[in-house]
C-alpha cells in the first residue's frame, strides 16, 4: 500500500511541475480529488451494501482520514496492546498454526476422554559437542534461519513444537537424542 501511495504521489508531483500556470494547477488539483473521491466511492459500494455497526463504522472513518504515518504509529500500538507478534519478513512459520487448532481440539477430547493425540514438544538441554548437528535438525524442523536456529538452541529449555501427532513427535524425539539433545513430550 505505502508503495502504491508513494507512486501517485510521484505522479501528482511530475504532473504539476508539467503545468505552469497556477489555474492549470487548481484545476488538475480539483480534478484528481474528484478522481479519488470517485474511486473511494466505487471501491466501497460492495461493502455499503451489507449492515454495519454504526460503532465500526465510526472509527472506520476516523482512520480512514488519517496519514500514513499516523496509521503506522496506530498499527504499532495496536500490536503492543494487543500483544500480536511481528511475523517474518520471509512468511509464515509452522508454529503458530497449529497452536491455534489446539484449544478446539483440546475441547472435543475432553468429553470423549479419548487417548491424547496432539503433544508438544520441548528442547530441555544437549550436549556441547553436539550443538552444530541440533541447530542443523531445528533448522530443519522449524524452517529458521540458521542465526535463529543457533539463539533458538542456545535458549534451552524451550518450547520446539505444539500440537504434534504422536508419531511425528516420537520420530522427532528420537532424531534429537540421536544427535545428543534431551527432549520432553508433554
Amino acid at each position: 500500500m505505502s508503495l502504491s501511495c508513494r507512486y501517485a504521489a510521484q505522479c501528482c508531483a511530475r504532473q504539476l511541475r508539467a503545468t505552469s500556470t497556477s489555474s492549470v494547477r487548481a484545476v488538475s488539483s480539483s480534478l484528481l480529488q474528484q478522481q479519488h473521491i470517485t474511486r473511494r466511492h466505487n471501491s466501497t459500494e460492495a461493502a455499503a451494501a451489507a449492515p454495519v455497526n454504526p460503532k465500526i463504522a465510526g472509527i472506520v472513518d476516523q482512520i480512514s482520514q488519517l496519514t500514513l504515518l499516523e496509521t503506522a504509529d496506530l498499527v504499532s500500538s495496536l500490536k503492543t496492546r494487543l500483544n500480536i507478534p511481528d511475523l517474518p519478513v520471509g512468511g509464515f512459520s509452522a508454529g503458530p498454526a497449529p497452536a491455534a487448532a489446539a484449544p478446539v481440539e483440546a475441547e472435543e477430547a475432553a468429553p470423549a476422554a479419548a487417548e491424547k493425540t496432539l503433544f508438544n514438544l520441548k528442547l530441555m538441554s544437549f550436549e556441547a559437542g553436539s550443538k552444530p548437528k541440533i541447530i542443523k535438525e531445528v533448522k530443519n524442523l522449524l524452517g529458521l534461519s540458521l542465526v535463529e536456529s543457533k539463539k533458538f538452541v542456545e535458549s534451552a529449555p524451550k518450547m520446539l513444537k505444539e500440537s504434534v501427532p504422536k508419531e511425528e513427535a516420537e520420530k522427532m524425539i528420537e532424531t534429537l537424542k540421536g544427535l545428543g539433545a534431551t527432549v520432553t513430550m508433554e
